[in-house]
């Protein structure tokens, strides 16, 4: 590679990277902000806790910040420990999402089942009436239903005979309609005053709706980590050509 192609792969490489580093830092910044915002919607899946959003975000945005600074240290420093460390890390995480990715595929229909399971389960044995505050049960029910329109997971007969008020069909008052809101108006008792659709059909239709967004970025973060990975192979091989023919060259000198 000439001086000028070289300067050119290196420059690019590290502007790339300059920006993949803010992006790790505003996706580990939202990751942190949904951690302090949203504290207790973990507890609607209390066995996936580690896999809820802010967690995810959080992780993602460490590993994107780490590899851009090797990729930006190995570039500026011509450093070929860090440049095949940024490679071999890259190769990890795209075989690592390509295997999440093709699981998640085969057994999205049993994954589906098994959200379902814990949403229901979380209602039934954890939601209690005397835990208040924003980070309660009651109010991330209170708040995932009121901005969904939704009741239970599957129907507003999900909430019938809870451990919270065993041998009771009530509801809470958030499933009640907006025109027959009011106190106690989930103990009405009459259907016509409940949201009909269940939350998950409601969450599992957001995420339907903006899979095109995913998509985008998948393939933007696809297109990242290809040019990363050949960048700094080129880095890597031309630093290493560079060493030894300076090192032929002062040979020569001497002799």
């Amino acid at each position: 590679m000439s001086r000028s192609g070289y300067t050119c792969v290196r420059h690019l490489f590290c502007w790339l990277n300059v920006l993949l580093w803010i992006t790790g830092c505003g996706i580990l910044g939202v990751g942190i902000w949904l951690r302090i915002a949203y504290e207790g919607y973990a507890s609607l899946l209390p066995q996936y806790a580690l896999l809820s959003a802010d967690s995810l975000a959080i992780a993602v945005g460490t590993i994107t910040f780490i590899l851009a600074f090797l990729a930006c240290c190995g570039s500026w420093f011509q450093s070929r420990c860090m440049l095949v460390t940024y490679f071999s890390l890259v190769i990890f995480m795209f075989i690592a999402e390509f295997l999440v990715g093709s699981l998640a595929f085969a057994f999205r229909i049993s994954l589906g089942h098994t959200f379902r399971q814990e949403l229901q389960n979380g209602l039934w044995n954890h939601y209690n009436m005397t835990a208040k505050g924003p980070d309660s049960l009651v109010t991330i029910w209170d708040n995932l239903q009121s901005e969904f329109k939704c009741c239970g997971v599957d129907n507003y007969q999900d909430w019938f005979m809870i451990n919270a008020w065993p041998n009771r069909t009530w509801v809470p008052d958030s499933c009640c309609l907006p025109w027959k809101a009011g106190e106690n108006c989930g103990k009405s008792g009459d259907a016509n005053d409940f949201y009909m659709t269940g939350c998950y059909h409601q969450i599992h239709m957001w995420f339907v709706q903006r899979l095109h967004v995913v998509g985008i970025v998948g393939l933007l973060v696809a297109f990242i980590q290809l040019f990363g990975l050949i960048s700094s192979m080129l880095l890597f091989c031309t630093v290493r050509h560079k060493r030894t023919s300076r090192t032929y060259k002062s040979y020569q000198t001497h002799t």
